[in-house]
């Protein structure tokens, strides 16, 4: 079994396109921005909000969170986190690396794998190449993460040259590991290798050329999005797509800003996710097809104009932005909800405008306005 993956348009300024592939929990359109649920739920949403308003195809859980809760025996008696929380379309699980990276003060990491001590309790844990594919697969995710090393964005060439290194081998690992297994719960699960390299050249084309190796049925760009220049990051992008296949989706992992997607989809890239929305509605920060707005400023406290103009969702013509400014100077926890909502059909309506594009061939004119609308202070 592997994912189908099916390119349906392609810009003819660039390399954007517009696809669909295939899970057994369902088909995914791309360009696709994926929600974050970390713990099994994107913060503050509902699920039945996720499917009918935001039209949300895929949602991302975090193998080191829900590996420590609820734990792994838990989600195995549930039949899977698709049944544990009631979530029945796709689900993508990132491997627990980009975490270990982000916890450095609590982690060491050798050759077998990484230990580190849990952010809840304190107790020590190890994560492999091997136990991790074995936790996507009690977790039941629809495309799994390889286990890899994620330096920081300012890593030394060789400190960067052997991090990729020690991932590649872990790849091997991986790969060794998910050929052995099969899902618990029936379904089909594809792994996609990570391609690291930190804003060095060499080593990302090194990376994308090494994760060929398993044809997998699609790939991932991680390292980036962690403190380098954006324009950086757009040439480590670009420089991976040139060697990456383009019959595979590719996933550009926790990026980012709406700029930072057209930029990213304008490079080839088919796949997202960012915690941006919704932990920036949470601090009053929303999207809008005319630019950024600031809901917390006195600005806005007579302002009964729709959140939105264009209407992204129904809370955009629901509320107004005098109403969402009185939630947040009160502290009620409306306020983050109809804001998360908000940003995510931002995101989802965002990705979903390019795709239209695409496939009219006419999204390099209308990416070049919406990035200048987009760079907007409201």
């Amino acid at each position: 079994m592997s994912m189908d993956f099916t390119i349906e348009a392609t810009d003819p300024k660039s390399s954007a396109r517009a696809a669909t592939f295939t899970t057994d929990h369902g088909n995914v359109q791309t360009p696709i921005f994926m929600p974050v649920g970390t713990v099994g739920s994107v913060k503050g949403v509902f699920h039945r909000d996720l499917k009918d308003d935001i039209n949300a195809q895929i949602i991302l859980g975090n193998t080191y969170h829900l590996y420590l809760r609820p734990g792994l025996e838990t989600i195995l008696q549930a039949g899977g986190l698709h049944k544990f929380s009631a979530w029945d379309k796709p689900i993508l699980t990132d491997s627990g690396g980009f975490q270990v990276f982000s916890l450095a003060d609590m982690r060491k990491i050798t050759e077998e794998g990484c230990k580190f001590s849990s952010h809840i309790d304190g107790s020590k844990h190890l994560f492999t190449p091997e136990n991790v594919i074995d936790t996507q697969r009690i977790i039941g995710a629809d495309i799994m993460m390889a286990f890899d090393e994620c330096p920081p964005g300012t890593a030394p060439y060789d400190y960067a040259s052997k991090s990729l290194d020690l991932t590649c081998r872990w790849l091997d690992r991986c790969f060794e590991q998910y050929a052995k297994t099969s899902c618990p719960h029936g379904h089909y699960q594809s792994l996609f290798p990570i391609v690291q390299g930190v804003t060095y050249k060499d080593l990302r084309q090194k990376a994308a050329k090494y994760v060929q190796n398993f044809d997998a049925d699609g790939y991932a760009i991680g390292g980036l999005a962690v403190g380098e220049p954006a324009p950086i990051m757009y040439e480590m992008i670009e420089y991976v797509n040139e060697v990456l296949p383009t019959d595979k989706p590719r996933y550009l992992m926790g990026v980012g800003t709406p700029i930072n997607l057209l930029e990213a989809i304008e490079r080839g890239v088919d796949m997202f996710d960012c915690v941006m929305p919704s932990r920036n509605a949470r601090n009053g920060m929303l999207f809008t097809s005319e630019g950024t707005i600031n809901i917390r400023n006195k600005k806005w406290e007579r302002d009964f104009s729709p959140i939105d103009p264009n209407g992204t969702s129904w809370v955009d013509t629901t509320y107004t932005k005098a109403y969402l400014k009185h939630l947040n100077a009160a502290g009620e926890m409306l306020a983050a909800q109809i804001s998360t909502l908000h940003n995510l059909a931002f995101y989802l309506w965002l990705v979903g405008e390019a795709r239209k594009h695409i496939i009219a061939g006419d999204f390099t004119p209308w990416k070049a306005e919406m990035v200048e609308k987009l760079g907007r202070r409201l």
